[in-house]
Formats: C-alpha cells, sequence, structure tokens
C-alpha cells in the first residue's frame, strides 16, 4: 500500500537479493579476507571478482580504473581530499586549486574543509559560468604540471539535471578552464545520483574519480560505497595513516613503513566489510535479471518523471494559477540531460507556497514516501528558490537548520518537495501521486481527469520475476501523450477547478479564524474551566480519562511512562501502528497497577513499581530527538501485545532514577534543573480548546459524509487538559495559566501531524481532518498548546481537577512561535 517516491535517497532492494544473498551465505563460509585459510581464500577470491564486476558495469577495465571499498561515497570523497596531490599556498611552484560545482551535494562541498588546513584554496563555480567558459589558456602555461580538481555532479540530486559528461575530456585537454590558471586539471565525477538510473560507460568519459554508493543502486547493502581512481593519477595519491592490511612491511619500533604495491589494498584500511561486498554480486545479478539493464532503467524512470512532469506542470487552479512550481532546467524532453527527479512546491491558489512540511504530511496519509528540504545541497536549493546567502543565515538565526520541519520563514520557503522514480517504480506509482496532489488541490471532480486519456502501459503479461520494460516498445504508451490530450487537462482544469475548500468559503474561515481576539483584561468575562483531563500512560495507546489527578515533576502522573517499541527497540506510534490506539491502559492508583485491556484479549496488569533493581538492563532510547533511559516490562506484556497487534514489539517504562538527567527540556522562565520530560514529544502537557474543537468541527463536518461527535474530535487531538473557553483560539494569545494552586507557562503551538486523523474509538483514518484543519487554519496546521509546569517542592502532591477554573495571562506579543525541533510537534 505504500508509493514510495524516494529512490534518489535510496532505492528499494527486492526479495530475490536478499533470498540469493542469504542462500550464499547459509551454503558458503566466508573468512577474514586477511587471513590465509581456505576459507578466506574463497573471500578474497570473490571479492576481486566483485571488483571486476563493478569495473565491466561501468564498461572498463582493471587497466584503466582501480575499485577501492569505502563505507559510501561520502568516505570516497574525503578520501580523495586527503589524498589529493595539493600543492599548498606560499611554496615556490603555483598553488593548487580546489573547484566545485555549486550544484553539488554537502559531502562534496565539505571537501574544502580538508582542502583548507593544506593551505589550498577553494573556489565555487556556478553551472552558467562553465557553460560560458570556454577559453583555453596560452601555451607556455599549458606547460604547468600544479595539479587542479574539479568536481562536478554528473546528476543533481536537487532538480535531475544531467551535466555535460564531455566537460571530463574538455577539462582534461584544457578546452574548458573552470578557473583561468596555469595547471594540469583532474577531473571528479560525482556519480552518486546518476548511476542509480542511467550507464555510465568510463571507457568513453574517463573521469579521474568516481565515487558511488551501492544503495543508491541496488537498496542493499547499505553503508558501502566504492571510489574508482584512473590509474594514471593512482600512483600520485599520498596516504599518511596505514591501517591493518595495508603495509606489505613496517616497524613499531621505529619510523618505518612499505605500503603494499595494489593501491586497492594501500587504501582500504582494516578489513573491509566482506559479506556486504558479498552482497554486491547478487545485487548486480538480480538488477540484470529483473530489469535487462541500465540503458533499459534510463528510459523507463524517465518516462515516468516525463509523464509526472508533464501533468503536473498543466495543473491549474480556476483562476488560472499554477497547483505547483517546479524547479528545473530542463523540459522533460531528453533523457539525456534530465534525470528521473522532479522538484517542486505546492502553491494555493493565490501563487503562496505551503510549507514543504505540510505537503510532507498530507502525502504520508494517502501512503505516499517523499524527500522534502534542501537534500544536502544548499547551491541549488539556492539558485531555484532564489534564497541569497543573507537569507541562509538569517534563516539559522530564526531556529532552521539543515533537515528540520520549518519549511517557511517570512512566508519564503527554506526547502521544496522531491519525488524521484527507480527501476521498480510503475505508472501506477505516477498515477497515485498525481491523484493525490489533484485530491487535495482541486475538487473531486476534477480528480481522475488527467488519467482519462492516458493509455496505461500492457503489464498483464509480463513474468513475475520481470519489471514491464525489457523492450523499448513497451515504453511507448507511458510518453505518448497528445498536445490536445495536455490542452484537456488545462482547459478542464481552468473551467471546473476549485481549491478546496472553495475561495469564498475559505475566506470566511479565516476570517472567523482570525476574529478571536481577546480582550486586554478579562475581568467580568464568563469564567474558563477544565472541562477534561486526559492521560497516556502508554505513548500512543489510549486516553486514560480521569476527573481528578496528580501532578508530578514530569506532568500528570504516570502520563506517557511507557512505550511500545519494535524488535529493534524503536519506537512505534500510531503513524506506523494506528491499531495503538485499541491498546486501552487505565491506572489503579490503590492497587498499584496498571492493567491494559484490548478487545479480544484478557486483560494484562503491569506494576506501578519502578523495577530497576539488579535483574533491570537499563538502556537508551529515542523519543524525537531526545534521548532517555528505559528498561523492559518482561516477557509476558511482550507476548500479549505481539499477539494483538500482530508483529513482534515490547514495552519499555523510563527508569525513574535517570529521568530528570536524561529528558530535559530548556524552557523560558523556567529552571531546567528540576523540570523533565516523560516520553512525550514537545511538553509536559498538552491543552486544547472546547470552543476551537466546535468552531473547527463545523468546517470538517461540511466535508465529510457523515458528521463527527465532538467527543471524538476531542480524543483525536490527544490533549492532557481540555477547557471550556468562550472564544475560539483564544488560547493561543495566552503567555501563562494557573489551575488552582499550578502555574503553567505556554511553550508554543502544537503543529499537528497525521495522527489526527486516526479514529481513536477504531483505528481507521480519514485523511480529510487534517486537510480541513489546513484549510481552516488558513495553511497551518496549528491546534492546541503546549504548556509546561515547575511544580512546587512540596511532600504533599499537587492535584489538577476537572471544573477548576483556569486563569490566563495574556501575552504582549500575539504570535506564538512553534518550538524548534526537527520533529513534527505532534502529542505521541
Amino acid at each position: 500500500g505504500i508509493t514510495y517516491l524516494d529512490h534518489a535517497g535510496s532505492a528499494l532492494f527486492p526479495e530475490s537479493l536478499l533470498k540469493a544473498f542469504t542462500d550464499d551465505l547459509r551454503n558458503n563460509v566466508y573468512g577474514n579476507p586477511h587471513s590465509q585459510n581456505i576459507s578466506s581464500k574463497l573471500t578474497y577470491d570473490t571479492i576481486e571478482h566483485v571488483r571486476y564486476r563493478i569495473l565491466q558495469h561501468f564498461h572498463t577495465t582493471a587497466e584503466d580504473y582501480t575499485i577501492i571499498f569505502t563505507s559510501g561515497c561520502t568516505a570516497a570523497l574525503k578520501l580523495i581530499a586527503e589524498s589529493f596531490p595539493w600543492i599548498p599556498e606560499g611554496t615556490k611552484q603555483p598553488s593548487s586549486r580546489f573547484c566545485y560545482l555549486t550544484d553539488s551535494h554537502t559531502s562534496v562541498v565539505g571537501m574544502r574543509g580538508i582542502t583548507a588546513s593544506m593551505n589550498v584554496l577553494s573556489i565555487p563555480i556556478k553551472p552558467k559560468e562553465i557553460f560560458l567558459s570556454k577559453s583555453r589558456l596560452p601555451a607556455e602555461e599549458q606547460n604547468c604540471t600544479t595539479p587542479h580538481l574539479f568536481s562536478y555532479p554528473a546528476q543533481s540530486n536537487f532538480s535531475g539535471t544531467k551535466y555535460p559528461l564531455s566537460w571530463i575530456q574538455d577539462i582534461k585537454s584544457g578546452k574548458l578552464c573552470p578557473i583561468k590558471i596555469p595547471g594540469k586539471w583532474f577531473v571528479l565525477l560525482d556519480a552518486a545520483s546518476y548511476v542509480s538510473s542511467s550507464p555510465l560507460d568510463l571507457g568513453v568519459h574517463q573521469a579521474d574519480f568516481i565515487p558511488i554508493s551501492f544503495y543508491k543502486i541496488f537498496g542493499f547493502p547499505t553503508g558501502l560505497g566504492a571510489l574508482l581512481v584512473n590509474n594514471r593519477i593512482a600512483p600520485l595519491l599520498r596516504k599518511t595513516y596505514f591501517g591493518g592490511g595495508t603495509a606489505a612491511a613496517y616497524l613499531a619500533g621505529e619510523d618505518f613503513y612499505f605500503p603494499r604495491k595494489s593501491i586497492a589494498e594501500r587504501f582500504e584500511d582494516g578489513t573491509v566489510s566482506f559479506l556486504d561486498i558479498i552482497a554486491l554480486k547478487h545485487g548486480f545479478d538480480v538488477l540484470e535479471k529483473l530489469t535487462g539493464g541500465m540503458e533499459k532503467i534510463k528510459q523507463h524512470t524517465f518516462a515516468l518523471a516525463h509523464y509526472t512532469y508533464t501533468v503536473l506542470s498543466n495543473l491549474k487552479y480556476a483562476n488560472g494559477a499554477p497547483v505547483v512550481r517546479i524547479y528545473s532546467d530542463t523540459d522533460f524532453s531528453n533523457p539525456d540531460v534530465q534525470g528521473p527527479i522532479i522538484n517542486f512546491n505546492v502553491l494555493d491558489e493565490n501563487g503562496e507556497v505551503l510549507g514543504f512540511s505540510q505537503v510532507d504530511s498530507m502525502a504520508s496519509l494517502h501512503n505516499i514516501h517523499v524527500r522534502t528540504g534542501c537534500f544536502c545541497n544548499t547551491g541549488a536549493c539556492q539558485m531555484h528558490l532564489d534564497i541569497s546567502n543573507e537569507d541562509i543565515q538569517r534563516n539559522l538565526q530564526a531556529g532552521h537548520v539543515c533537515g528540520d520541519n520549518m519549511d517557511l520563514v517570512d512566508g519564503r520557503p527554506t526547502g521544496s518537495v522531491r519525488i524521484s522514480f527507480g527501476y521498480m517504480s510503475s505508472f501506477e506509482d505516477a498515477q497515485t501521486f498525481l491523484n493525490f496532489i489533484i485530491a487535495t488541490r482541486l475538487s473531486k471532480s476534477d480528480a481522475e481527469v488527467p488519467f482519462q486519456t492516458v493509455t496505461k502501459p500492457m503489464t498483464e503479461s509480463v513474468p513475475a520475476d520481470r519489471l514491464p520494460f525489457n523492450n523499448a516498445d513497451e515504453l511507448s504508451p507511458v510518453l505518448q501523450i497528445s498536445d490536445r490530450e495536455l490542452g484537456n487537462i488545462s482547459s478542464e482544469a481552468e473551467t471546473t477547478g476549485r481549491w478546496l475548500p472553495p475561495a469564498p468559503e475559505a475566506e470566511s474561515i479565516r476570517a472567523a479564524v482570525s476574529e478571536t481576539a481577546v480582550p486586554t483584561c478579562r475581568k467580568g468575562g464568563k469564567p474558563i474551566t477544565v472541562a477534561n483531563i486526559y492521560l497516556y500512560p502508554i505513548k500512543s495507546c489510549s486516553a486514560f480519562e480521569v476527573t481528578e489527578w496528580p501532578v508530578g515533576n514530569q506532568g500528570l502522573l504516570y502520563d506517557r511512562n511507557w512505550m511500545v517499541v519494535n524488535q529493534n527497540g524503536v519506537c512505534m506510534t500510531q503513524k506506523q501502528e494506528p491499531r495503538l490506539c485499541l491498546v486501552n491502559p487505565s491506572i489503579d492508583l490503590k492497587q498499584k497497577i496498571m492493567i491494559i485491556q484490548a478487545k479480544g484479549m484478557d486483560p494484562i496488569s503491569v506494576p506501578l513499581e519502578d523495577n530497576t533493581g539488579k535483574e533491570a538492563v537499563i538502556c537508551e532510547s529515542k523519543v524525537c530527538s531526545h534521548r532517555v533511559k528505559t528498561y523492559d516490562c518482561g516477557e509476558r506484556i511482550a507476548g500479549w501485545l505481539s499477539t494483538f497487534l500482530g508483529r513482534p514489539c515490547r514495552l519499555i517504562r523510563q527508569s525513574s532514577d535517570v529521568k530528570n538527567k536524561s529528558h530535559q527540556k530548556n524552557t523560558k522562565g523556567l529552571s531546567s534543573a528540576n523540570i523533565s520530560l516523560s516520553l512525550v514529544n514537545e511538553a509536559q502537557y498538552l491543552l486544547i480548546n472546547v470552543a476551537s474543537i466546535l468552531q473547527l468541527k463545523e468546517h470538517i463536518s461540511a466535508r465529510l459524509k457523515e458528521p463527527l461527535e465532538i467527543e471524538e474530535l476531542i480524543r483525536r487531538f490527544r490533549a492532557n487538559i481540555v477547557i471550556s473557553a468562550p472564544e475560539s483560539f483564544e488560547e493561543e494569545e495566552w503567555a501563562e495559566i494557573s489551575i488552582g494552586a499550578l502555574q503553567f507557562q505556554v511553550v508554543g503551538p502544537c503543529s499537528r501531524c497525521q495522527i489526527i486523523c486516526i479514529d481513536q474509538q477504531s483505528g481507521e483514518r480519514n485523511k480529510e481532518i487534517l486537510q480541513s484543519l489546513s484549510a481552516a487554519r488558513g495553511r497551518k496546521t496549528n491546534f492546541g498548546i503546549y504548556l509546561m509546569n515547575q511544580p512546587m517542592l512540596s511532600p504533599y502532591p499537587d492535584m489538577l481537577s476537572v471544573g477548576s477554573q483556569v486563569l490566563p495571562v495574556l501575552k504582549e506579543n500575539t504570535e506564538i512561535q512553534p518550538p524548534t525541533s526537527s520533529e513534527e510537534k505532534c502529542s505521541g
């Protein structure tokens, strides 16, 4: 049920690859290749065979290239930077230069850190500067032997643009000069993105260095890459460190070291990842069997990208405004200049960008996996999104860092959305994605328009073990979209397309939401009271409602003290397993037990007393970005949960003796020394307002066949404290609140994720909830506020009770900034 569209991030491995690999391991014994026994000799010979297979894949031989295995493309780039024969500034000879295309991966740009330490200048080159650079050096300057290095990607991992492979020979011959400087140029071709879906012929395009990562091609194994080094440059490489297996001879007591003759053995420090290398053999075998080769993959993936680009670029709102803004240097007409990557941002009907985090959340609801952000390519991101150097620095000051979900700063995007196709992608994947965009941006009556006139590729007759593109003519149905059909897409969208909700309704929603100004003084107004109190003893499981409950130093006593983890110890939430909401924990304070119930299962109990004695094994876990100390609750409850959820899982509990040290939150105005968190994502408490729920319910009900009950909607938002206030959304203008003797500070708004789309009574999903919230809040998905409380030092626990009066203190600045974190702020 998953539509995977992040093949540029990682390929998916086929089942046949894993079976062939594990069968190999079962039938053979592979020893350490540095030993001399029979099993080790088998390993060594197999590794050498794989080296030849890699060279064959890239249409070259061991006479021209050497394979150096690394942990990945990044490690290969680091190796180049450390071993290239740079000539530093300040010597009698002309100094070296490291030039790189600005449309490069972070790992390429990061090489300048090493070159700087060697006193070598680094110079960024914009793509347009290379295209304009055609002048040769004067003849007398061409004889200079100072080595320079120019790096560029064969394919941009941001936009899929394929840069000319002809640059390799042009730069090495002096026909093309990145910068005008005497010396000899060597070329580093970053092929990591390119080779995942395109053939590379090193017999024709003889770059000096080609770093790759194999998981981009096969999906498995990960953590293994290679550096292909041209044998003409290999003898010039320098190496200082020597690890196991690299020495022909050395002395421990004197400074004597003689390296091995083989370049590969000289640079592969320690024992290589030999079982993973053996897996590559099966990767190549399976890839050839399933696809027929890289040229077929290139045509197939481009066909899907071309089709998707064509439909996507022609989608328009009723007012003629485009639905997306595509960031591309090509028109997707030629697979030699464009790879199977589409980078874009979704726009509203006024041309404003919708944040990529919101698009990602909506895609997740449709089981579509995309990539968002800047994709470790800041240069391309700046170029396509028109982000200045000053903007990058301002965004950092605003709290935005690479990889987080702060998608808009001052209304401007900090990144974008990327989809990418791989050899196992299908026409249905493209259709599913386009249907998702249309269904969430245009009216439902238009959702199928672009697909009515497109012929689906015939796949019924293809054997199960082969992909449907071994013959070139099988690609044609995807590519044959006539101009008339494209006209239909555009014109029908223009005449019938409507932004959900329709513009007049959207305006009324936004107006209603904005008309919630709280008077500066609430004296004499209707009192605000606590309506409901919920705690969630097991993170992401069902709520336990109470009328009165003690407050601890982490929030409500026993709130999110436990969590369910998978067989790898990773926290499970309703995002991965919606049926967690059907697990009903309740706390019996008198008997000191937690009782867990679920339909079709006998109740089971877990003691409340902390079991951190000698028999408990304390281990580290992660909740969002927070580190927590936990211990396992035993086999009995693990078996109960595994049976109910139908997958191996365990129950773990936060260890009480290390709570404060391991999971603290620094909050302005509160001392972090006494404030710690349980297994929550962001703050001790989450508060929502019934008035806000009621207003949202009106807009959601208009879009659903069956209206939601108010109680069901409240439970979807998984709050700890539900209040009854006169005005909807007035809670967003509070800085602090008091409930009885308890003082709370407002940390910020809660940005909602897809968990609110899960019916907490049935575990069923409804995508409309998050879409309605986004529409009602004017493209935001904030709902509810986070609270922190610093408990008073008292021998008696504070109590939180239903019916207690809530006294808010208004903020001076009415804009609450969301907490800065790389994770979605949702209540687990």
